[in-house]
């Protein structure tokens, strides 16, 4: 079922905090398969710290059944002549479980450490390989703070569960029922007195459950909020700067940061009141026994050993009940990241690969690959963009495309890179359809270069290096020769090895198109892309790049964009988009001699520009 007639698909899953009962228990289901998958390879580890949790547990309960023997069998005037002998085994059985107990423990923080890093690993990994497949329609609408929240806030939240959380539910567990054991072998009346308080903590206990779903979904909700509005900001900090967008964006991260302290609070709420609460009970159960524990000792019913372990296994009974709001925190700030993290892992890329990919004729893409869109239509939404697009590109012909603003030549462009389908008609290359084509293939083959190329933090070599990672430096050097680009490149600090910053902030405009156009001839493919990518530059940049063009486009199939006509005139062939559909087609000499034609008035227009 696609993402437009399946809403709790996906992403959307991270709009299902108030949703039916039935549609929250899917996400449930699915948060619990993901988890489930992420532990399954450490079965053996959780079966390992599942039996020394065990041990440690009953290694620790031992404690107050030996102060029992000690107080019973080793202070004399309680005793019958064995007390200092007793009293000093009692003693060093204590001292050796307390030994064991630190080992155990020592051992269940290590194997426990080290599976949960191992299991946020492989989370992380999962989730940057899925974010890196999913499709450009995607990251249109997933905001890049959104992702990051995803990788960090979310991830930790699941860290700080298999941390201390796990050690606090397993503990917690382990201890209320080997306590409540404890508690019928000592004393079965005073037992059933004691635990007649624990209708009571339950009823606390659903009532903190319930109300604590909604509030620490809400919490996550914020966070995110914060981190997205946070991260673009400073995203687009020239732009908020130069149009003094500081107090209303100061307004704005306010308002989230204020949701977020105002769920964080209702949080805190709500674990003051169930942890006091928890702790009350167990105080007013310490009450109650050492009354009627000590009458039962006056009465001979029960020894003073007995008394003295009985109120320290009660003791003992409610820590963990109150330690159990704190996990809770943590355990409902996971679920609700959990949510959110397989919403996104169930997202359905865009543009799936093929289970079956085919492979391109035996030498096509020598002297570039024929392409044909075939009765191509697409849409955005429900709005149609292109209306039935048929054009032959012959290997190894320059086309460019024209038209006004919003006709549809970027979402050809598109298209012919796979990043997006059509919804009818087909896009081929020599042939296959594009849908048919392995990923690896087809980004090998097809090659996009925009308007803005993106550049990373490194050096100028490694950006041109991007294009095929395993290029010598001979080879990066000269790709740049080619084009014209050695000697510019040469003229930087550090020439190849120079540092350009943030998406090559220390270049110009031309200079990062130059590094784009390096890389894209490295790339070495046979269909090449050109999307607006000389709109931005400057008159002497254009000509550098233009020169660059001349050797670029050679023996290869190429699509260029371009709303500067100067860059159309090294074309083979053009063709004018208007609304949808190519309403001309031929040389720019041709179409330039025709009367009326959308061509000859686009290149008046152009021509009038640079008066």
């Amino acid at each position: 079922m696609s993402a437009s007639t399946d809403p709790w698909r996906g992403v959307a899953a991270e709009e299902a905090a108030d949703g039916p009962s039935g549609l929250t228990s899917l996400l449930r289901s699915r948060s619990r398969a993901l988890l489930a998958s992420l532990l399954a390879p450490h079965r053996r580890a959780f079966v390992l710290t599942t039996v020394v949790v065990v041990a440690e547990t009953a290694a620790r309960l031992a404690g107050p059944y030996l102060l029992k023997l000690g107080i019973d069998r080793g202070i004399p005037p309680l005793t019958a002549g064995e007390g200092p002998d007793v009293l000093l085994t009692v003693v060093g059985v204590f001292l050796a479980v307390l030994v064991v107990r630190s080992l155990l423990e020592y051992v269940f923080l290590v194997v426990s450490g080290r599976v949960g890093q191992d299991i946020l690993v492989d989370l992380r990994r999962r989730l940057f390989d899925h974010f890196q497949r999913l499709g450009i329609s995607f990251h249109e609408r997933y905001t890049s703070g959104r992702v990051i929240a995803r990788l960090t806030s979310d991830v930790e939240a699941i860290a700080e569960l298999l941390g201390s959380g796990l050690l606090s539910i397993t503990n917690g567990v382990l201890s209320i029922v080997g306590i409540s054991v404890a508690l019928v072998l000592l004393d079965p009346f005073l037992a059933g007195a004691c635990l007649l308080v624990l209708p009571l903590v339950w009823a606390m206990s659903n009532w903190f459950r319930r109300r604590a779903v909604v509030v620490y979904r809400q919490t996550r909700d914020a966070v995110a909020l914060v981190i997205v509005h946070f991260v673009e900001s400073l995203g687009g900090i020239r732009a908020v700067q130069a149009f003094r967008r500081e107090p209303r964006n100061q307004e704005i991260f306010d308002d989230v940061n204020g949701r977020y302290a105002a769920a964080n609070l209702r949080a805190n709420r709500l674990a003051a009141i169930f942890g006091p609460g928890v702790s009350s009970i167990g105080r007013a159960s310490v009450a109650l026994v050492l009354l009627v524990g000590v009458r039962r000792v006056v009465s001979g019913d029960m020894t003073v050993g007995a008394l003295a372990a009985f109120l320290l296994y009660v003791r003992r009974l409610f820590e963990p009940m109150q330690d159990l709001s704190q996990f809770y925190n943590l355990f409902q700030a996971a679920v609700a990241a959990l949510e959110k993290l397989s919403g996104v892992l169930d997202e359905k890329p865009g543009v799936a690969e093929p289970e079956h990919p085919v492979a391109l004729p035996d030498g096509a893409g020598r002297q570039g690959h024929q392409v044909l869109f075939d009765a191509v239509r697409f849409g955005y939404g429900d709005a149609e963009v292109l209306h039935g697009i048929d054009v032959e590109i012959p290997a190894g012909q320059t086309v460019a495309l024209v038209g006004p603003t919003g006709a549809g030549k970027s979402t050809l462009a598109r298209l012919l890179g796979r990043f997006h389908d059509p919804t009818e008609g087909r896009v081929l290359l020599d042939g296959v359809d594009l849908r048919d084509l392995a990923d690896d293939d087809l980004r090998r083959e097809v090659v996009t270069v925009t308007q803005e190329s993106f550049l990373f933090a490194g050096t100028v070599a490694d950006n041109i290096a991007f294009g095929r990672p395993g290029a010598s430096r001979d080879e990066i050097r000269e790709a740049a020769s080619v084009l014209g680009a050695h000697e510019l490149i040469e003229a930087l600090p550090s020439g190849y090895d120079t540092d350009i910053r943030k998406r090559g902030g220390r270049l110009s405009a031309g200079q990062r198109q130059l590094v784009a156009f390096a890389r894209a001839f490295l790339a070495d493919p046979g269909v090449l892309v050109l999307d607006e990518a000389t709109s931005s530059l400057d008159l002497p940049s254009e000509r550098l790049v233009q020169r660059a063009l001349h050797t670029l486009l050679a023996e290869r199939t190429a699509v260029i964009i371009a709303h500067r006509l100067s860059t159309v005139e090294i074309a083979d062939r053009v063709l004018v988009v208007v609304d949808g559909r190519v309403v001309e087609d031929g040389s720019p000499r041709d179409l330039l001699g025709v009367t009326g034609g959308h061509y000859r008035a686009l290149h008046r227009a152009w021509e009038d520009s640079l008066v």
